[in-house]
């Protein structure tokens, strides 16, 4: 399988689809499905001819495409993928081969087309346009899932671009010659400007359903991104398309004029998706920037304050405590040695290290807040939130969500904030440990139940990374201690420190066959 690097896992060519993006797809087909059903019972019903409807029409499908194109060519540059290539090069054939296919359509500019068109010219652009479509969607199915080279590449991203529009441009200028010049050379498709031939037309009607087919095909055993799915979705309203064109017998009937709404459809549906998506990723990319920037200066200003803070309270008992243990200990030295005096300042010292312990449990007291604060929450909503907030990293990590939560486990009384900040951590931990996993599904497993014999709640995270060291497992929840290269190693010990404070606990065990578990117990009424 393609490795995505890290920087490129947020493009819609590697990011996995939702649920809802899934749901969505399907209903679409669904619409294509009943539509086409709706459009074969009409679909040689006569209608008013139109000459302006195939301008309009191929007009929306050239700028659709080109634009389709550029967004490809973009996600190109940057992963280099050849099976984008390929892609972005049949949506730049598409919108090229439409122009030639439009100038020549009788009755749009002239009434037998221009460029010196004959019969059966349009017919065969409109053959040559529905071929290389699901050709490229096929060259970019197969080729996916072959790009392990990590080499670099040999030309720059901006020549293979240049090189594949001269390449489309020469391609559809090469049809076109042959659609015009070998006009009484091809099979007739058209047996007149209004009427097919029917034998003819059926015929490559088969052999273009079978290449969408195909392409569905291929698509459906390879799907993974976003990308993949709307992309089975535009094969299937191609299918749409060939269908019904095979099924009528002249132009401008119902049949014909449906059958170009399916067309445009088609490559529209991409288009949108893609747009749609990428403003997605744009508004989540700068909410997260705020996020972390506002969170990192927070976090930054509140270590800078307890930082003084703790070194002024504590650096008072620990001075005072160091003088009266030099003290005692020359008072002991004396000949005879000044007991009394010794004992007080002993005594000091003890009181000086209450006082530093004092301020210890200060810190400690940071992490609970105020009671009034706390409310009763359901457990399965607030994981459900939490797994939203990191929506975007379990696609770019095409990582699998297992949830098993039970129906009725009460509530917590609880910080909703605070909470939240500990599965958050949680959630991202476990996905990070999953980053490097190739061998394997990366499945992110959430439960929630009840604690048999006790009044409380157990919810677990697991994962299915590497899992955590037996010597490491004693201390993974301790300040400071980290498994990362750049960790810090405070993460887990606010968990830690946040689930204590609510009356519970966390710890940590190994997830058979391979990863962690972290389990999470807290009463169900903490007051």
């Amino acid at each position: 399988m393609f490795e995505v690097a890290e920087e490129h896992q947020l493009l819609l060519a590697t990011l996995t689809p939702s649920k809802g993006q899934i749901r969505l797809a399907l209903g679409v087909v669904l619409v294509i499905a009943a539509s086409t059903v709706f459009t074969l019972i009409f679909a040689n019903i006569q209608l008013p001819r139109a000459d302006a409807f195939i301008p309009a029409l191929q007009t929306a499908i050239v700028f659709n495409d080109l634009i389709t194109a550029a967004l490809l060519f973009a996600q190109f540059a940057i992963m280099r993928s050849r099976a984008l290539l390929v892609l972005a090069n049949g949506f730049l054939f598409t919108a090229l081969i439409v122009v030639p296919h439009l100038l020549t359509f009788p009755g749009a500019f002239t009434p037998t087309g221009l460029l010196g068109a004959g019969l059966q010219t349009t017919a065969w652009l409109y053959f040559f346009w529905h071929a290389g479509s699901p050709l490229t969607v096929i060259g970019y199915a197969l080729l996916k899932d072959t790009e392990k080279s990590k080499a670099p590449p040999r030309f720059s991203a901006k020549a293979v671009i240049i090189f594949g529009i001269v390449l489309m441009f020469s391609v559809a200028c090469g049809l076109t010659y042959v659609a015009v010049e070998a006009d009484e050379l091809l099979p007739r498709l058209m047996a007149s400007t209004i009427e097919a031939n029917k034998p003819n037309l059926v015929l490559s009607g088969v052999f273009l359903g079978s290449l969408c087919g195909i392409a569905l095909l291929l698509l459906g055993l390879r799907r993974r991104t976003v990308l993949d799915l709307w992309l089975m979705v535009m094969c299937c309203a191609w299918l749409a398309e060939i269908v019904v064109t095979s099924s009528i017998s002249t132009r401008f009937s119902f049949g014909f004029y449906a059958s170009r709404l399916f067309s445009f459809f088609a490559v529209f549906s991409v288009l949108l998706i893609l747009l749609s998506e990428t403003m997605s990723l744009y508004a989540n990319l700068i909410y997260s920037t705020l996020r972390r920037r506002s969170s990192r200066e927070g976090r930054q200003i509140a270590m800078d304050a307890m930082a003084a803070s703790v070194a002024h309270e504590v650096n008072q008992p620990i001075a005072a405590m160091t003088f009266n243990s030099e003290a005692a200990l020359l008072l002991l030295e004396q000949k005879p040695p000044n007991l009394d005096e010794a004992r007080a300042a002993l005594e000091a010292i003890v009181a000086d290290g209450a006082r530093a312990g004092a301020v210890v449990a200060g810190l400690r007291a940071m992490f609970k807040r105020d009671t009034h604060q706390r409310v009763r929450i359901d457990v399965n909503e607030l994981l459900q939130d939490v797994l939203k907030i990191v929506d975007t990293e379990i696609r770019s990590q095409q990582v699998l969500v297992s949830t098993e939560l039970a129906g009725s486990i009460g509530r917590v009384f609880a910080d909703r904030a605070q909470l939240q900040q500990v599965f958050l951590n949680l959630f991202v931990n476990a996905i990070e440990a999953m980053r490097g996993i190739t061998d394997r599904a990366r499945v992110l497993q959430i439960k929630s139940d009840v604690i048999q014999g006790k009044s409380g709640i157990l919810v677990t995270v697991g994962d299915s990374g590497p899992g955590i060291d037996s010597k490491d497992k004693t201390r993974i929840l301790e300040p400071f201690f980290s498994t990362k290269a750049t960790g810090t190693g405070i993460g887990l010990a606010i968990c830690k420190s946040i689930i204590e404070a609510h009356g519970g606990h966390i710890r940590v065990s190994d997830n058979h066959p391979r990863g962690a578990i972290f389990h999470v117990a807290l009463p169900d009424d903490v007051s």
